[in-house]
């Protein structure tokens, strides 16, 4: 059974990416997540996080276990590259190139489960128009006779307006004398 995942147009450069995976291919899911963790790399976040995505994937559409898991291919491939322009001396400009890339993530299984299709969802039975509006139609009568009934009391409808912004605002306004 294999588990793929990917990270695109991530903003760092392929090469910067590539020393960290390096580093934990071929390596046990759990060994891989350890190293990422103590390697003081900036590119070693990202791909402990496709790590940890590709493993969530694993558990929940597969129902694998995550001890039995390992890196059987990482990829980091080039993205796109933005252009951008530095202003220079004697009004000349110099290119800089914003690169990004692409992780690509194969997870494998040590010993094989014999596993092999996804956990299937079940779906709710489809419901007909027509069911719909008769259903719409009983519960707005309902809710008409629930809104029709006052939920406060008169006094305290009239506390709250004498509460409002409206009323005895203009006693409160600070008027500066002239002079």
């Amino acid at each position: 059974m294999e588990i793929k995942a990917k990270v695109k147009n991530l903003r760092m450069s392929a090469r910067k990416v590539r020393l960290v995976a390096d580093l934990i291919r071929k390596m046990p899911v759990d060994q891989a997540l350890n190293q990422l963790k103590f390697t003081q790399k900036k590119a070693s976040l990202p791909v402990y996080k496709l790590i940890k995505t590709a493993l969530a994937d694993a558990e929940h559409n597969f129902s694998l276990d995550k001890n039995n898991l390992k890196i059987k291919e990482i990829k980091v491939d080039e993205g796109i590259t933005m252009k951008r322009w530095m202003p220079r001396a004697f009004g000349r400009a110099t290119e800089i190139r914003k690169r990004s890339c692409q992780i690509s993530l194969i997870l494998t299984e040590i010993v094989d489960s014999g596993k092999k299709e996804s956990r299937k969802v079940k779906a709710d039975d489809p419901v007909k128009l027509d069911d719909m509006g008769k259903k719409t139609d009983k519960s707005s009568e309902k809710t008409d006779k629930k809104i029709s009934k006052p939920t406060e009391k008169p006094d305290a409808q009239e506390k709250a307006k004498d509460k409002s912004v409206g009323s005895g605002f203009a006693e409160k306004v600070f008027r500066r004398k002239s002079g």
